[in-house]
């Protein structure tokens, strides 16, 4: 991908990592709610690409992917700062959400169904349900910090940032992988397997459909719902 002056080759090169931009759009994708567009990341990425053939230095001993997911990251990270994409509403509602299946929990002492979370909230089973699909961007890398203001400046960097900056990070704290596990065997069954085919097999919402023989946008419900119960068992952590 080196030119005879060993310089990048941008078309080259841009062939070469035109799937990582995608990939990397298609993990950030499902952090976001439903209105984000994954096309409009993978444009935003690919100039966040460009930007990094452009800067890299290979004297300076890193590795031009690893250098490249950092620029394309923060291509996209602007684009959703800029369009203020995760609102304050989203925030709350992801919240509301959670404090109803808390309730609900403490009160059956058992996982509770969407019609019952609905009704506690005061919604009909199809506004609830169409909620789930507004606030897509309940993603687990949130669980550290359920206690923080709705109106935080970084509240993308916390969801979408860099592998380095990532909270899933703190993942790797064994209390916390223990108790992550035990949550998960408790959901209900439907639920344990879109997390164990998104998480553990990589499969992206429209395989996961496929396989249940759902809709996409149904599978993006059952994520959402089963990341608002993970949050709940793990706030103690």
């Amino acid at each position: 991908m080196y030119t005879a002056k060993g310089q990048l080759d941008l078309n080259s090169t841009l062939k070469q990592y035109s799937g990582l931009v995608r990939r990397l759009a298609h993990q950030m994708i499902a952090k976001l709610p439903a209105n984000v567009e994954v096309d409009d990341l993978i444009q935003v990425g690919m100039i966040g690409l460009a930007d990094a053939m452009t800067r890299f230095d290979a004297a300076q001993g890193v590795q031009f992917e690893t250098f490249a997911t950092q620029r394309i990251r923060g291509a996209m990270l602007d684009e959703l700062r800029g369009n203020d994409y995760l609102s304050r509403g989203t925030r709350k509602q992801q919240r509301t959400i959670e404090s109803a299946v808390h309730k609900l929990e403490q009160k059956l002492g058992r996982a509770p169904v969407e019609s019952e979370i609905a009704r506690e909230m005061g919604v009909t089973l199809v506004e609830y349900q169409e909620l789930l699909g507004k606030v897509r961007g309940t993603q687990l890398v949130y669980l550290e910090d359920m206690s923080g203001d709705e109106g935080d400046n970084d509240f993308l960097d916390r969801h979408v940032g860099d592998e380095e900056s990532n909270p899933l990070a703190q993942l790797q704290d064994h209390r916390m992988r223990e108790a992550l596990v035990e949550a998960i065997k408790v959901l209900p069954e439907r639920e344990q397997y879109v997390m164990s085919m998104y998480y553990e097999h990589d499969m992206n919402l429209k395989e996961i459909a496929a396989v249940l023989k759902v809709t996409e946008s149904r599978v993006c419900q059952l994520h959402s719902q089963s990341i608002a119960r993970l949050r709940v068992k793990l706030r103690a952590y």
